[in-house]
This record gives structure tokens, sequence and C-alpha cells, in this order.
């Protein structure tokens, strides 16, 4: 039984909004989906930037660095944007990552090399330079109650792809989403549905 509910998961999968999407947060919208089950869904929208906060003026903000000692930020952490990983608790930290950086108790494991960690402590190794490889930090999350994301799948809100770690760690936040419907072999232009009609 347990079996059938792991290949229904849609964990460590891309959600892609169609261009119908009706909530204007989440159109031309990437998302990560951390966790998929009976119990709900959560992921993070890696494609929008918090366009108002820099990581380092977060980190200040958080007493992780202050302004002297930000000036020795690695390049990698000084030039990581912030992104807006959905409407709910848009206060807390997430940060994607690659598997090469762990902490015990702290860092979940989800698919295909990608963890997520939501602890003060990832963001001081990012600062002194000892965090993982690859990261997306995003402040907030999207969440689905149980049912309602399959709801909004059937609907045609969304299209679900593999996530490709490329695409996920890409700076090129405005590409991710043309991307990952390339990804799926889909033409973003094939997906209007109300073109052409008379």
């Amino acid at each position: 039984m347990a079996e059938a509910d792991e290949t229904d998961s849609l964990e460590g999968q891309f959600l892609i909004a169609m261009p119908s999407m009706a909530d204007s947060r989440f159109e031309h919208s990437v998302i990560y989906l951390c966790s998929h089950s009976d119990q709900g869904a959560m992921g993070l929208v890696v494609n929008q930037i918090a366009r108002h906060l820099s990581l380092e003026e977060l980190l200040i903000q958080l007493d992780i660095v202050n302004d002297e000692s930000s000036i020795r930020l690695p390049d990698s952490v000084r030039d990581m944007n912030v992104h807006k990983g959905g409407p709910v608790e848009v206060e807390r930290g997430f940060v994607l990552h690659s598997d090469d950086f762990m902490l015990n108790q702290s860092t979940l494991t989800i698919d295909n090399g990608i963890c997520l960690t939501a602890t003060l402590e990832i963001l001081r190794a990012l600062a002194q330079g000892d965090g993982p490889e690859q990261a997306i930090l995003a402040l907030g999350y999207a969440g689905w109650a149980p049912g309602q994301l399959e709801n909004e799948i059937q609907a045609n809100g969304w299209l679900t792809a593999p996530a490709d770690p490329e695409i996920l760690f890409d700076t090129d936040f405005d590409a991710k989403w043309h991307r990952a419907l390339g990804s799926m072999g889909v033409d973003p232009a094939m997906l209007y549905t109300d073109a052409g009609h008379a």
C-alpha cells in the first residue's frame, strides 16, 4: 500500500504554472516540490526574486554578519539572490541546496541530490564560505491542503516535470519557466489556449 503512495508523490518534481494560471502570485512560476503526500504539499518558487532584499542585507538583519564583516563575504554569497518562495510564512527562510552540505537533524534530503535546510546554521555556513556549492535561499513557501494540488493540476493550472538541478540552480531566473517547459519538450506558445480563435 505504501508503495502506491510513493509512486503518486510529486516530491522532488517541478510544478510549472500554465499560462492560464489564475493566481497572479504564481504567474509563470516554477516551483520545486519539497514534500507531497495525502497530508498536502509544500514547495518553493525558484524563479521569483525578492528585489527589495539582498542576501547580504538579510545576513546583517539576522546578525549573522555586521556591516564591517560583510565585506569578507564570499563572492558567491554576495551575488546570491533572495527568492520569493511563496505567499505562506514570508518571514521564514528556506535553503534548497546540493547534498554536499548536511546538518544533522536539520537537513532534509528530498530527491536527486537536492536537500532542504531551514535553520540559521546554513546561513552562517554560507557566510563563512563553508556552505553547499549550490544553493537557493527563499523566503516563504507555497502550500496546499490535502487534495488541493491534485485538483489544481487536474484543472490545468500546473504541469509537472522531473526537476533538473541545472535549471533549479540556474541564476538566470527569468529563463527558468521556458527552460522547465523545454525540458518536457513543450513550446510555451502551444499552451496559450485562446490564441488563434476568431
